[in-house]
């Protein structure tokens, strides 16, 4: 059983990883009008994990006997200055969903909540690699500079990555 103030802060998790999805697609199209198909195909990926996560919240939350709600989510930024502001502005998202995820885990401790406290375990370790992938494209970008070879190279590397869909049990 989730509390009330648990699930509501869950539900909202919903919307905001459903957001992040959006964010990334846009962020994909970006990338994909400026000639850039791997960080493109690696921002599609991103895409499907940010889903993947919202549904684990939708049904982690009917699984424990709550009421799942969608919320509507705006419309994310498009215009980008530079690849590197895109990542950036990827990297700061993800610390802003890592804060949500550390809040939901300090509700469910306080709370005593065993079943949401091992869920989330998941989700904090998830964000130490969603951080991660993104500042290390940042800093392989800063070392690249204005290198049109290093980015093309790095473009080709990011085109290999694929969905695996997370390996949680809910």
């Amino acid at each position: 059983m989730l509390s009330k103030r648990l699930m509501d802060e869950m539900n909202l998790q919903i919307m905001y990883e459903l957001a992040s999805g959006h964010l990334y697609t846009a962020m994909e199209a970006y990338c994909a009008s400026v000639n850039l198909e791997g960080f493109a195909n690696w921002l599609k990926v991103q895409t499907e994990e940010e889903r993947a996560h919202g549904r684990l919240f939708f049904d982690f939350i009917n699984k424990m006997n709550g009421e799942a709600k969608i919320y509507g989510i705006e419309e994310p930024q498009g215009k980008y200055q530079s690849l590197l502001q895109v990542f950036q502005n990827g990297y700061e998202h993800e610390q802003f969903v890592t804060d949500r995820i550390y809040l939901l885990a300090d509700i469910a401790t306080e709370e005593k909540n065993h079943a949401a406290i091992s869920f989330l375990k998941w989700f904090v370790d998830e964000q130490v690699e969603e951080e991660s992938n993104f500042l290390g494209i940042i800093k392989k970008l800063e070392l690249i500079g204005d290198n049109t070879s290093g980015l093309y190279m790095l473009d080709k590397e990011l085109a290999a990555r694929v969905y695996v869909p997370p390996t949680i049990a809910v």
